[in-house]
């Protein structure tokens, strides 16, 4: 990909990282009560969740900056919407507050240093 990202951290460490929240998501709405809200809501959830690492790592094969700013975008888009879907859930789903909070709280991680990839990425596209 193209060098370091916000904060030193490597490429490759994000994209193993996105993979553990991906997992990290999965064991979470496992564990969540059969509501028709839980279904509906961590279904959205786990697409969007599993959508930052399957892009993140398709933007580390891309073959121009071009293309590495639009698959991180979608990525960073998907980030925002796990975020929105993990705050519904924590809000109807209080007994499992405590791991859905770390799902949100990596979540808001994941957009804040792909915001900053972005803009970097932007920045040296001329």
């Amino acid at each position: 990909m193209y060098g370091e990202l916000e904060g030193g951290e490597k490429p490759r460490d994000l994209k193993e990282r996105t993979k553990r929240f991906s997992l990290q998501v999965i064991r979470c709405v496992e564990k969540l009560p059969n509501s028709k809200a839980n279904i509906v809501l961590s279904n959205q959830m786990l697409r969007s969740a599993t959508s930052v690492s399957a892009n993140y790592g398709a933007a580390g094969v891309a073959r121009s900056k071009k293309e590495f700013i639009a698959k991180a975008q979608i990525a960073r888009e998907e980030a925002d919407e796990t975020q929105y879907w993990a705050e519904l859930l924590c809000e109807i789903n209080s007994c499992f507050s405590s791991d859905l909070s770390l799902v949100l709280n990596e979540a808001r991680e994941f957009t804040a240093i792909l915001t900053a990839t972005i803009r970097m990425a932007r920045e040296n596209l001329t």
